[in-house]
């Protein structure tokens, strides 16, 4: 029992000064650390440098299964994306045979209808180069130009819809003045209701509509179409849907992507063919004259025939 007594009395004591010596060990590593000294900071850097790579292999098992997981998730990912691959490539398939059949069908009913596509109705396609980057002009750069054969005027669309007009053309480059420019002005035919009014540019995202004979016929959501009135444009060619503003003015959707002009499409347009001179099945309206040797001048009576007719009507 006294030996007992006197382990239990020196077990303390030392377990109490391993603590204290463990307290200032770890209080004066903080302020080890913490001086702001150059000579300090060089036995920083340099116990680093000890001490640092001495733990490389007690990391090498951590290191190894952090990779493992990383290679099991990039695996797990790539077979989430091969699977949408698959699926993408079947639906694509079916738009395939979709696309074959609706050709096919579209040749025959032109073959029946026998219709005559207009040659001149083709296009150039170019590469956006830059805008112009003012809030007071709305145009961008083409990288196609007079030796491409653009000339100035031709409309110029994206995918989708109008986007706007040749203005300035230059040899390699030419220059798309779009529809929300201030100097543009496009006739419009707003269906179905068909009335005519002008597109004007205002540098927003959806221009006014001005000059429209009847606002009451036009709806939010109409279709949007050039009117090929001036020669300016085409006819029918899409440009969006009519749409309200907060002060109740009709403006335009545009159909165009003007956040992505990448390639735009240059319409070959050439002037339409007038026709001035009347057909031979509606002749013109003309007045029925009498030839003039066909006219019987007017008797003349003589004195005494005048004077028999008076006194036979006295």
């Amino acid at each position: 029992m006294a030996r007992e007594r006197h382990q239990t009395d020196f077990v303390g004591p030392i377990r109490r000064l391993l603590v204290g010596l463990l307290v200032l060990s770890l209080f004066g590593l903080f302020l080890f650390w913490r001086i702001d000294s150059p000579r300090v900071e060089r036995y920083r850097a340099m116990v680093i440098d000890e001490v640092l790579p001495s733990f490389d292999w007690a990391m090498a098992p951590v290191t190894g299964l952090v990779n493992l997981v990383a290679d099991f998730q990039s695996y797990q990912r790539l077979a989430e994306q091969n699977a949408d691959l698959r699926r993408e490539l079947q639906q694509m398939k079916a738009w395939r045979e979709a696309a074959l059949q609706l050709e096919q069908e579209n040749a025959k009913l032109r073959d029946l209808n026998q219709v005559s596509l207009d040659p001149e109705l083709t296009w150039i396609t170019g590469v956006v180069l830059a805008d112009s980057g003012s809030p007071y002009r709305q145009s961008v750069l083409l990288n196609v130009g007079s030796r491409d054969g653009i000339l100035d005027g031709w409309p110029v669309m994206d995918g989708i819809g109008l986007v706007g007009r040749i203005s300035g053309v230059g040899r390699d480059t030419s220059r798309v003045i779009l529809l929300t420019d201030t100097s543009s002005r496009v006739p419009i035919t707003i269906q179905p209701s068909g009335h005519k009014a002008v597109l004007a540019g205002d540098n927003s995202a959806t221009p006014p509509i001005e000059f429209l004979e009847n606002d009451a016929a036009v709806r939010p959501g109409d279709r949007v179409v050039s009117s090929g009135d001036g020669g300016v444009f085409p006819a029918d060619i899409l440009i969006g849907q009519v749409a309200m503003d907060t002060e109740r003015r009709l403006r335009v959707r545009l159909a165009a992507d003007y956040e992505r002009l990448e390639f735009l499409r240059v319409m070959r347009s050439q002037p339409a063919e007038r026709i001035t001179d009347a057909g031979a099945l509606i002749a013109p309206v003309e007045v029925p004259r009498l030839p003039s040797d066909e006219i019987e001048p007017p008797t003349q009576m003589n004195e005494p025939e005048l004077a028999s007719t008076g006194a036979g009507g006295g």
